[in-house]
C-alpha cells in the first residue's frame, strides 16, 4: 500500500475547513433556488456525469424537492443492500439528507437514522426536509466522519454517499465506522476511487481536493484501510475525466493528464465480523451525540454531502 491516507502538503485542518466552505455554499444555494429551480440552472447539474441520474423518481417520491436537489453525491448507497424494519442506520456525511430520509422509509417506525454532518448549513437544511418529509424515526448529529458521535457496537448499516474521499484521513473514518457497527453490520458506501496510480501534483491540488478528486483512495489502498472488516469488495459503477467532474484544467498542476480517466464512482461493501472483538476506541460521550434541535439561522453534503 504506497499511497498516504492524508493530503501531504496541505494541514488536516485546511481541507476540512475548505470542505465545509463548498458544501455550506451549496446548502444555501438549494435554499436560495428552491422549488422554483427544479430545470436545474442553479440548484443542480442534470448533465453532470458523477452527480446526475443517480435515483429513479419511484424512489424519491414523497421526498421534498429540496432534498432531491440538494443529492451531490456520486452513487446511491442506498441501493447497495437491503434495508430491514427495525435496524439503525447511519449515514456518514449526510447533507441535505436524502439518503436518510430513503431509509427511513426503508427500516419503519421501528428503525431509526442518524444522520452525521460537520456543515451547520446543510444540518439545518436537513433538518427542514426532515420536517417536510414528515419524518420521526430520524436525527441529525453534527460532527466529523473521524470521530461519530456515537457509541461502539451500536449502528447495524453504515452508509455514506461520496464524502469518505473528502476526509483528510480516511483511516480514521474507517476504523471509527468499524467501531459503531454491530458484529455481524454491514459497511455499504459510494464513493469516488483511484483504478491506478494519480500524480502527486493533482492530490496536493486543493480545488482538485474538494472537487472530490484528489482524496480518491486507490482501490488497494481502500481494501487495506478496510481489514477487520470481511467480505470487502469494490464495484465501480462510472468512469469520468477531471472536465467531466467539473474541474477547470486550467487550475490543476502540470501533469495532471497522467491522471485523468482514472477516477470513478464505486460501490465499496464489507461487513464487520460476528466474531469481532469488543472496539479498544474508547466510545464517544453520549451527550456529543445530541441532535440538531433548531432551524433557526442561515438555513440551507461538485459530489458529497448527499
Amino acid at each position: 500500500m504506497s499511497q498516504d491516507t492524508t493530503m501531504e502538503t496541505v494541514a488536516p485542518e485546511t481541507i476540512t475547513e475548505r470542505v465545509r466552505e463548498r458544501y455550506a455554499g451549496a446548502a444555501q444555494r438549494v435554499q436560495a433556488c428552491g422549488g422554483a429551480c427544479c430545470s436545474g440552472a442553479c440548484c443542480s447539474d442534470a448533465d453532470d456525469p458523477v452527480t446526475s441520474n443517480l435515483y429513479d423518481a419511484t424512489q424519491t417520491e414523497g421526498l421534498p424537492e429540496e432534498a432531491v436537489l440538494a443529492s451531490l453525491g456520486c452513487g446511491n448507497p442506498t441501493a447497495l443492500l437491503d434495508l430491514r424494519a427495525g435496524q439503525t442506520v447511519l449515514d456518514l456525511g449526510s447533507g441535505g439528507g436524502i439518503d436518510v430520509l430513503l431509509s427511513a422509509k426503508r427500516v419503519g417506525p421501528t428503525g431509526f437514522v442518524y444522520g452525521l454532518d460537520m456543515t451547520d448549513e446543510m444540518l439545518a437544511f436537513a433538518l427542514e426536509n426532515k420536517v417536510k418529509a414528515g419524518a420521526t424515526n430520524v436525527a441529525f448529529l453534527k460532527g466529523r466522519i473521524e470521530e461519530i458521535p456515537l457509541p461502539a457496537n451500536s449502528v447495524d448499516v453504515v452508509i455514506s454517499n461520496c464524502v469518505i474521499n473528502l476526509a483528510a484521513d480516511k483511516s480514521l473514518v474507517l476504523k471509527d465506522a468499524f467501531r459503531v457497527l454491530k458484529p455481524g453490520g454491514r459497511f455499504a458506501v459510494s464513493d469516488v476511487v483511484a483504478d491506478g496510480a494519480v500524480p502527486a501534483g493533482l492530490r496536493s491540488n486543493m480545488e482538485a481536493w474538494v472537487g472530490c478528486l484528489a482524496g480518491a483512495l486507490e482501490i488497494d489502498t481502500y481494501k487495506a484501510l478496510l481489514a477487520g472488516f470481511e467480505d470487502v469488495g469494490v464495484e465501480i459503477t462510472r468512469r469520468y475525466t477531471v472536465a467531466e467532474a467539473g474541474l477547470d484544467p486550467n487550475t490543476l498542476p502540470a501533469g495532471w493528464q497522467e491522471g485523468d480517466g482514472k477516477l470513478a464512482s464505486a460501490f465499496v461493501r464489507a461487513i464487520k465480523p460476528l466474531a469481532a472483538a469488543p472496539a479498544t476506541a474508547p466510545a464517544r460521550r453520549t451527550d456529543q451525540a445530541a441532535a440538531v434541535a433548531t432551524t433557526g439561522g442561515n438555513s440551507c453534503g461538485g459530489c458529497a454531502c448527499g
